[in-house]
């Protein structure tokens, strides 16, 4: 069989990626320009270091499939799976036994190619401090081994009182990341296209937080289609990436813009400002499509 996954290449102490990887508009950028769908992922990874896989939450792909993509990626590439919708949103974490047991087959698989990243166990809106029973319930029966992120919308768990505490509390006593999710950018200013506006009527406004209850914080950090128009945000994230890694904490970002088009000029102008604060992080790796028109440039140059 052929090895279609770049190589390995050092992890850092921080990870950063987009929602999704098959974004056909990044032909081109990040990808080569004629790259075929089978090799979008290999080409991602090659760029950046994790993925947010949000379609487990609408239905799970079958084992087979995702033995294909442990095979296009790198060793320490790490997936994050979304938990299904079946077992937060419509069971509230209260029985759907055969979906947890599918769910925990997949991350296995991934867990054994060493492409396994935090999934992250993200909750309604109505699940709030009335159903904290059912989630430490669900907390303690999850596998140890297999880490999660728990993200909370419901405005219990942000009242800054008891009920974040003990939410905070249990998570770390588990050793538990707490998924922390921002969209103060995008509801900055009012919608300047199409993408943003449906952005801005889906996404909920959950309050800032930086709270850390285990070693691996995860941020979902929702801009803008323009950057420029995100850099205070970017900056102060930087500033707060920065401190976690110097505390020796292994912080996962994931960069989300309306229009999946511009997420990953996004994440590598949130790069280039942790690196501003941490020096010595190395640069993210030169996308496959910059590569490709460097090469043209100079192929250009030689026969002119």
């Amino acid at each position: 069989m052929t090895d279609l996954s770049p190589p390995a290449r050092p992890v850092p102490r921080l990870s950063i990626g987009c929602p999704v990887w098959g974004c056909e508009r990044w032909r081109g950028s990040l990808y080569t320009a004629k790259a075929t769908r089978d090799e979008f992922l290999a080409q991602y990874s090659a760029a950046f270091h994790t993925v947010e896989v949000n379609s487990s939450f609408y239905a799970l792909p079958v084992p087979e499939i995702v033995e294909g993509w442990a095979e296009r990626t790198a060793p320490g590439f790490q997936f994050c799976f979304k938990f299904p919708k079946a077992l937060t949103h419509d069971a509230l974490l209260v029985g759907a036994e055969g979906v947890t047991r599918a769910f925990v087959q997949l991350l296995r698989i991934l867990q054994q190619r060493d492409r396994l990243g935090p999934a992250f166990l993200q909750l309604p809106p109505e699940f709030g401090a009335r159903h904290f029973t059912a989630l430490a319930r669900f907390l303690n029966g999850w596998p140890a081994d297999l880490p999660i992120a728990v993200e909370v919308r419901h405005p219990d768990f942000f009242d800054g009182e008891v009920h974040e505490q003990r939410l905070n509390d249990l998570l770390q006593a588990r050793g538990i990341d707490r998924c922390l999710f921002d969209s103060r950018a995008l509801f900055s200013a009012p919608p300047t296209d199409e993408a943003e506006l449906e952005s801005q009527r889906r996404k909920p406004k959950s309050p800032y937080r930086t709270t850390v209850t285990a070693g691996r914080p995860m941020v979902r950090f929702v801009g803008r289609n323009d950057v420029t128009q995100v850099q205070s945000w970017i900056d102060e994230w930087a500033a707060t990436l920065a401190g976690w890694m110097r505390q020796d904490l292994h912080p996962i970002i994931f960069t989300h813009s309306p229009d999946d088009a511009f997420a990953p000029e996004f994440a590598r102008v949130l790069w280039q400002a942790i690196r501003g604060q941490i020096p010595n992080l190395p640069s993210l790796p030169t996308w496959a499509g910059d590569i490709e028109r460097s090469q043209r440039k100079t192929q250009r140059t030689l026969f002119s």
